[in-house]
């Protein structure tokens, strides 16, 4: 039996539709879900966020600038930076102490010094040694940062956590961000991470970009010309 009014069904299968949010796995083709399978385990970072970064990182990559990530943990988000940076012929740059959470301020963070130290430089290395173009850097940043303080950077990811550490990337990072680069940072969002939002608020107070505020509880900026 033919329906009265043809379009008006299709109209409510297509609102139907969007309402069980079925989604295209586009994220295919870029790579994403066979870097994701093996790198899922190895982050706290849940899907939605890692896609996120992902697809920032691509976006990024036709411009000039290496790609860097401070707070590795145990790999998983870098992983995925790997995948991006060996496809646009860049080096992925890795900082953390790759031993646990340094001293962090009780007033502003709610992480303590230890935490997230199930992990080792070596074990990332381990899990990375497919990937090509990968500099790492072990302790307390930016202290670590003297070997890349004259490149320029397309693409940053921030998981750091506490305050001090957060805005150490942005006083360190912002300023050799390229044109259209962006800065993402993971724990702005997070109840758990009060300290980041603190840090990320009060150094583009007085900048001429937004912070962009994600549904996914990320935060970013892109860099003004």
């Amino acid at each position: 039996m033919i329906p009265k009014n043809p379009t008006k069904l299709w109209q409510r299968m297509v609102l139907y539709s969007k309402r069980l949010r079925p989604r295209l796995r586009w994220q295919d083709a870029a790579g994403f879900s066979t870097q994701w399978a093996t790198a899922k385990s190895r982050t706290l970072v849940d899907e939605a966020r890692a896609q996120t970064l992902f697809q920032l990182a691509r976006h990024a990559a036709h411009l000039d600038g290496d790609i860097a990530e401070v707070g590795v943990y145990r790999g998983g988000t870098a992983k995925l930076l790997a995948h991006v940076a060996g496809k646009a012929g860049k080096t992925l740059h890795l900082f953390d102490t790759f031993s646990g959470m340094p001293e962090t301020d009780v007033k502003q963070d709610l992480h303590q010094a230890g935490d997230f130290k199930d992990t080792s430089l070596a074990a990332v290395k381990s899990f990375l040694q497919s990937s090509e173009a990968v500099e790492y850097y072990q302790g307390e940043f930016p202290k670590t940062a003297g070997p890349v303080e004259n490149k320029r950077f397309s693409f940053v990811h921030v998981d750091a956590d506490i305050a001090s550490s957060v805005d150490a990337c942005c006083t360190f990072f912002y300023p050799r961000l390229v044109p259209g680069g962006v800065l993402l940072f993971d724990d702005y969002g997070f109840t758990s991470c009060p300290g980041a939002k603190k840090a990320v608020d009060a150094f583009f107070a007085d900048k001429p970009e937004p912070v962009m505020h994600l549904v996914t509880s990320q935060a970013l900026i892109l860099k003004l010309p």
